[in-house]
């Protein structure tokens, strides 16, 4: 490949391409596009006697450190036609001097930074010419595009609404606190692409991980893990206890920008201090920013089941103290809609995901994206973290008292205390949307209750696998 001597001048119709594609809101001065939708741009050579013969020329487009037609961060193609399931090109208009084409990222590439090249053939070699870089996103607004949504009151509110509210309190007291996600205030998408670039998937092998951008399922796992700090150079340190001096109070956030914008302009300092809220908070910045819908979520009476077996075991000692796993007032995570292709038909749409680090999945603290729809049905043999989830949702809490002897006694059974009043903001208003029945049948009822037992019955035969498949416990 000969080094290039020709001189062109390319206009990459940034402001025209970002209207297009919904992204002029983050910036016109840079080209980021959505896959599934094609963009355009111009191309004039500046070397006197020399003209484009565009049935010639192949174009060039990269992504990732290591390039590789056959791992398909590299793609060439010529200008022939358009081609819906891959990187293709066509003339929109040419001159002997001047070309204007349609670039056509397909629905399934991956997301991230791109190069763009133009190779010009003389002779036995080709004249390489880089014309410029861009960004591609998801497009929930194409078909094909797996984190599609066909609702555009959905889509403005969950991709494109930069402001929202988080719930927390408690069940005899539930509020509103405002929250800015900011996904496309500057400086936002240079943190995003960041966090996939630090994640360590991408350290230990940079070529898999490339591979791997395309699956918005893939994405929420390493958003999940790099919203925390606890195993990477993530977003955020979390703390639940005084002092928080040496840092920010986690109700002082009222917004995710700056949270990652110190973040990046640290080159990956983990910002102290945050809880639960805000991990979902930035989280639902991250993957709106990316293109995938998402959504803030608020459980009551949140459980924390350490051991997998559905149950909250609370423990009176002698001294009268009560030992055990955890109920918290509230916890918060996000949902992400997308398609299930890597699990059996009818799990598309909401999936749970929580960056708040509490248990370990694949060996890092991450949780989800489990299908709201699995939970419901008990499904703990979906992937991923369905029991963790579902017993945050659906846990019953069994206390018992040890007596002088050694002795355990069980003095309460509480079927109907975990799992309250789940909650998100509604589509388009300010108002709280109740979205209980969609993790649960209602309490007490037969259903509900045989769905507890057939998932308890398949968490203790062992049915949902740990690590890939399902929840691994932090030794």
């Amino acid at each position: 490949m000969a080094s290039s001597d020709v001189k062109y001048a390319v206009d990459l119709q940034c402001e025209k391409n970002n209207q297009a594609h919904r992204t002029d809101v983050m910036s016109t001065q840079r080209l980021i596009v959505r896959r599934g939708q094609a963009f355009h741009i111009t191309v004039q050579v500046n070397k006197d006697k020399f003209t484009i013969d565009h049935k010639d020329i192949v174009f060039s487009v990269e992504t990732g450190p290591m390039t590789s037609e056959s791992l398909g961060s590299k793609c060439l193609f010529q200008l022939k036609s358009m081609n819906p399931k891959q990187w293709s090109g066509e003339v929109v208009s040419t001159t002997e001097t001047t070309l204007v084409l349609a670039v056509f990222p397909p629905p399934n590439a991956k997301i991230g930074r791109y190069s763009l090249t133009l190779l010009n053939p003389t002779g036995q070699e080709y004249l390489k010419s880089t014309l410029g870089e861009f960004v591609v996103l998801f497009n929930p607004w194409c078909p094909e595009d797996d984190v599609f949504l066909n609702n555009e009151d959905q889509r403005q509110e969950y991709i494109m609404n930069q402001n929202g509210l988080i719930f927390n309190g408690n069940i005899n007291s539930i509020l509103a606190r405002p929250w800015s996600f900011g996904q496309f205030e500057e400086g936002v998408l240079d943190a995003c692409l960041k966090i996939l670039d630090k994640n360590l998937k991408f350290l230990q092998n940079p070529a898999k991980d490339i591979i791997r951008r395309n699956d918005p399922v893939y994405i929420c796992r390493v958003v999940s893990a790099m919203v925390n700090s606890n195993d990477d150079k993530g977003v955020l340190y979390g703390k639940w206890n005084k002092p928080f001096t040496d840092g920010t109070y986690p109700w002082s956030w009222n917004g995710s920008v700056a949270i990652l914008n110190q973040w990046y302009r640290e080159d990956g300092q983990a910002v102290r201090y945050g809880q639960c809220w805000v991990f979902a908070g930035v989280a639902c910045t991250v993957l709106r920013c990316l293109g995938i819908p998402s959504r803030v979520v608020t459980n009551f009476n949140s459980a924390h089941d350490t051991n997998g077996d559905l149950i909250i075991e609370e423990l009176i000692d002698e001294s009268g103290k009560i030992r055990g796993e955890s109920v918290w007032n509230f916890h918060v995570w996000i949902e992400a809609w997308m398609a299930r292709n890597d699990l059996k038909s009818g799990y598309d749409g909401w999936q749970a995901v929580d960056p708040t680090p509490q248990e370990r999945s694949q060996a890092l603290y991450c949780c989800g994206p489990a299908p709201v729809k699995a939970i419901k049905e008990g499904a703990v043999e979906m992937k991923y973290d369905v029991p963790f989830i579902y017993a945050e949702v659906n846990a019953d809490i069994v206390t018992s008292i040890r007596g002088m002897d050694g002795t355990k006694q069980i003095t309460s059974v509480k079927t109907r205390h975990v799992g309250q009043f789940i909650s998100t903001k509604t589509c388009g208003s300010n108002n709280r949307d109740d979205i209980t029945n969609d993790y649960k049948f209602h309490e007490g009822t037969e259903q509900e209750r045989q769905i507890f037992n057939e998932a308890r019955l398949r968490s203790k035969l062992k049915v949902a696998p740990f690590g890939e498949h399902g929840l691994q416990t932090s030794s």
